[in-house]
């Protein structure tokens, strides 16, 4: 009976485990927009070393952690222009695969001279 019990507790687990990591990542904002997920790195700037060091003061460690590096970095800013880049191309695509054939061409008549 505990042998087909196991696997069903187990699988309930993993599934719980899964289902509350989903859950915790919507309520914090990581799978919303890029606005809601820098609101979200910020609110996980501010939050995570003060409870490492109380983590740390608990368990007796002393260890010095290291200070969090400055990182100046807009997500929003970087999605933008990766989507820019990537319209920029393919609107240029038909013209730079008409340059390439023609190139092609040129090269092949000047090898037929």
């Amino acid at each position: 009976m505990a042998a087909r019990i196991l696997p069903v507790v187990k699988l309930a687990t993993k599934v719980t485990i899964a289902g509350g990591a989903v859950y915790v990542a919507c309520d914090s904002g990581l799978l919303g927009n890029s606005e809601q997920g820098s609101k979200a790195l910020e609110k996980a700037k501010e939050v995570i070393p003060p409870a490492i060091q109380e983590w740390m003061k608990y368990f007796g460690l002393e260890a010095q952690l290291p200070t969090m590096p400055k990182i100046e970095f807009s997500p929003v800013q970087a999605w933008n222009s990766g989507v820019r880049w990537t319209i920029s191309n393919l609107s240029e695509a038909p013209t730079k695969a008409a340059e390439y054939t023609n190139q092609g061409l040129q090269y092949l008549k000047d090898l037929t001279k």
